[in-house]
């Protein structure tokens, strides 16, 4: 639930700073801005930028606790930024 809300709390943030500060065009640029943000902090946990070597000496020496805990901030950062996504897509089809 407080997932939930942190990804609703940013995707309204960024819809009324965008429109506050610049216009109704600039919605899809900061909401999708957000949204990659949050994405590219969810590859970097979950480890899909390294190599498949680096993959496999990570995956032996971490324990399963710190495996659960990166897996979980991964997930959870990708699910914050769904909305950011959803948002920046229904504003671009709302402007055009």
């Amino acid at each position: 639930m407080r997932y939930f809300l942190i990804r609703i709390l940013l995707s309204l943030i960024g819809v009324l700073v965008s429109i506050v500060i610049w216009d109704i065009e600039m919605v899809t640029t900061i909401t999708s801005g957000i949204g990659f943000f949050f994405i590219g902090i969810s590859f970097i946990f979950s480890g899909v930028l390294v190599s498949g070597d680096r993959m496999r000496a990570n995956f032996a020496t971490e324990s399963d606790e710190d495996r659960k805990q990166r897996n979980n901030v991964s997930f959870r950062s990708a699910l914050i930024a769904i909305p950011s996504f959803v948002v920046a897509i229904f504003f671009y089809f709302l402007s055009n």
